[in-house]
C-alpha cells in the first residue's frame, strides 16, 4: 500500500501507510481512532492512541487503559497523586527527583515564576491574601501563625500599626501614651532625638516630648500641661511614665 495523501483546500498532508479511508477522507491512525471511539461512544487512551474497549482510568480530563496509567520513569502504577510534565506522567518520587517545585496551593508543579514564602513555593498567582484571597503580585505581605496578609488586613485583624509611620510594626512594640510605635519612631516631636520608656517626656500634641525640649516650653504652656498630667493620672494610671513637669 503507497503512502496516502489527504488534501484539504489544495493543501495536502503526508500520510503513514497505515492510514484509513473514513467517510472518504484519509486519516491517521490516531485520528482515525478517535473518530471510531466517539461513534462508538468511548474513549481513546491518551497514551497508547488506542480505543478503550473497557472502562477508562480518568486522568485531569484525559482517559488511560488501566494499564497504561503509569509512570514515564520507572513504570510503577499511578494514583490520584500522578505529576504531568511535558505532557508525560510521573509518580511523586521520580518527579520530585526532577527537582520541579509543586505549589503550596494547588499542589501541581510550578513551570513558571515561584514565589518562595512561607517554607513553601508558590505559583504567583495562587500566593494570596488569607484574608481577602487577592494575590501579592509581587507586593509586600505579612505573616501571622503560618498565614500571609495584605498590610489592609493585617492591620485590621492584628492592629500592631506604628502611631507615627502608620505601617505594621514586625518588630519589637513600644507602648506608650495607649499608642503603639516602632522603636526608631517613638522619638521626641520637636527634636527628633530617640526615645525609650526609660526616658523622661510628656505628652504634647499626641506625641512624645523629651525632657530637654520640655524645658524650653513657654511657662504658661507648662502649667497647662502639668494640669493635663494631674488630670489624666486622677483618671487612670498611664500605662508609661511621664514627665511630671515641677
Amino acid at each position: 500500500m503507497g503512502v496516502a495523501l489527504a488534501v484539504w483546500g489544495g493543501r495536502g498532508v503526508g500520510l503513514t501507510p497505515d492510514a484509513h479511508l473514513t467517510a472518504r477522507r484519509h486519516l491517521c491512525r490516531p485520528c482515525h481512532n478517535r473518530e471510531k471511539a466517539k461513534g462508538l461512544g468511548r474513549y481513546v487512551c491518551q497514551r497508547c492512541h488506542l480505543v478503550i474497549d473497557e472502562q477508562p482510568l480518568m486522568f485531569q480530563n484525559d482517559a488511560y487503559h488501566p494499564d497504561h496509567f503509569s509512570c514515564t520513569h520507572c513504570g510503577k502504577e499511578l494514583t490520584a497523586e500522578a505529576r504531568e510534565r511535558k505532557g508525560e506522567l510521573y509518580c511523586l518520587p521520580c518527579h520530585d527527583k526532577m527537582g520541579v517545585p509543586i505549589c503550596g496551593a494547588c499542589r501541581r508543579p510550578i513551570e513558571g515564576r515561584v514565589v518562595n514564602a512561607l517554607g513553601k513555593q508558590w505559583h504567583v498567582e495562587h500566593f494570596v491574601c488569607a484574608k481577602c484571597e487577592k494575590p501579592f503580585l509581587g507586593h509586600r505581605h505579612y505573616e501571622k501563625k503560618g498565614l500571609a496578609y495584605c498590610e489592609t488586613h493585617y492591620n485590621q485583624l492584628f492592629g500592631d500599626v506604628c502611631y507615627n509611620c502608620g505601617r505594621v510594626i514586625e518588630g519589637d512594640v513600644v507602648s506608650a501614651l495607649n499608642k503603639a510605635w516602632c522603636v526608631n519612631c517613638f522619638s521626641c516631636s520637636t527634636c527628633n532625638s530617640r526615645l525609650t520608656l526609660k526616658n523622661k517626656f510628656v505628652e504634647f500634641d499626641m506625641k512624645p516630648v523629651c525632657k530637654r525640649c520640655y524645658e524650653k516650653f513657654p511657662l504658661e504652656l507648662k502649667k497647662r500641661l502639668k494640669k493635663l498630667v494631674e488630670l489624666a493620672a486622677r483618671r487612670a494610671q498611664p500605662k508609661s511614665a511621664g514627665l511630671h513637669p515641677a
